[in-house]
């Protein structure tokens, strides 16, 4: 009787054993959490977001997601007028991929430690970026008075405001820096070029990126104030950003976006004619080639995803509190994929 229960126990728990190995092998086996079937890209107007437009051009995120597995990956293109757009749409999750100006994005950052985590995916580039104007009385910006109207992407927040805030400080003192703020209009660049070369409206200046800040210098009765080289000199201009939990739920997608980007900034940097080329197509042949073919090859303009002097913003936007801390190093702005560049 002993030996008939002993053998009984014996044949239970070989059961048991049996089942749970079948059922490890089962989740061992179970297929990783399904990512996303589409992914929502957003840019901005003019050169400074080549490597997206040749992205999309090229369909290169598709192809980058057919090759890591995701073949039916449908990718939507979005473009918005400023950063503070792009925040909103990202916190919303009706985008996964933001781009936009360094300070807006650390604004970001600041404000979604602990919650979304919000970082940079890579930088972009970094190009010239203008402050024009067309009132013969401005030769600097101590000369802008209450009545001057200086339009940006988005003012107090853009790239363009904190550098204009930049030099204020230069000029007056970190306590002036916010001086020229009330100067500001938020207004997309194209609309802002309009308006200086139309000699219609309020807007006398504009703070502009590539191409529109070289157009409209070949107006007569338009003058260069401010060239963001004086500000801060080569830095980063442009940056993509999403959440961790984007990263975290959607790895093929993510590295997919990175090898596209990736792809895109080569073919600037190995063939800038055919990069010249996909971005006048993109504007339905409006623009210039031989002119775009000039500002990509002028010599302060870089398409790089190395990160440079993102310190600067994010030390200068803590001193007059737009941010509440500093990070310790431009590392603990990015996601780790691009923490062996030699960024600053």
């Amino acid at each position: 009787m002993k030996t008939h229960h002993r053998m009984w126990r014996t044949l239970r728990a070989a059961a048991v054993a049996v089942t749970s190995a079948a059922m490890m092998a089962a989740l061992g086996s179970a297929p990783a959490r399904a990512e996303a079937s589409e992914v929502t890209i957003a840019k901005q107007y003019g050169l400074l977001f080549l490597p997206l437009i040749i992205m999309e051009q090229n369909k290169l995120m598709e192809k980058q997601a057919e090759k890591a597995g995701l073949p039916n990956l449908k990718v939507n293109w979005q473009r918005m007028t400023g950063g503070n757009v792009m925040n909103e749409a990202l916190i919303s999750g009706n985008l996964d991929f933001a781009s936009g100006g360094v300070p807006p994005f650390i604004i970001l950052w600041g404000k979604t430690q602990g919650n979304l985590d919000v970082r940079a995916v890579a930088a972009m580039d970094s190009l010239p970026i203008y402050l024009n104007t067309r009132d013969p009385k401005v030769k600097s910006i101590k000369d802008f008075g209450d009545n001057n109207r200086i339009a940006m992407p988005a003012a107090k927040i853009s790239i363009q405001a904190i550098m204009l805030q930049m030099a204020a400080a230069k000029e007056w003192g970190i306590e002036h820096a916010q001086r020229l703020d009330k100067n500001g209009v938020t207004l997309a660049h194209p609309e802002a070029m309009s308006s200086m070369l139309s000699n219609m409206g309020n807007i006398d200046s504009h703070f502009a990126s590539p191409p529109y800040n070289f157009q409209e210098l070949t107006k007569p009765g338009i003058h260069k104030v401010l060239d963001s080289y004086d500000v801060l000199g080569p830095a980063t201009c442009e940056v993509v950003w999403t959440t961790a939990k984007f990263r975290q739920n959607n790895p093929t997608i993510y590295k997919a976006f990175l090898a596209a980007f990736q792809e895109a900034i080569d073919l600037i940097n190995n063939d800038k004619k055919q990069a010249a080329e996909i971005y006048v197509k993109s504007t339905n042949n409006k623009e210039s080639l031989e002119d775009t073919l000039a500002i990509i090859n002028h010599p302060h303009t870089e398409y790089t995803t190395t990160p440079k002097n993102i310190m600067k913003y994010a030390t200068f936007m803590n001193q007059i509190g737009l941010v509440k801390s500093v990070p310790k190093d431009w590392k603990e702005l990015f996601f780790p994929e691009v923490h062996n560049l030699p960024g600053s």
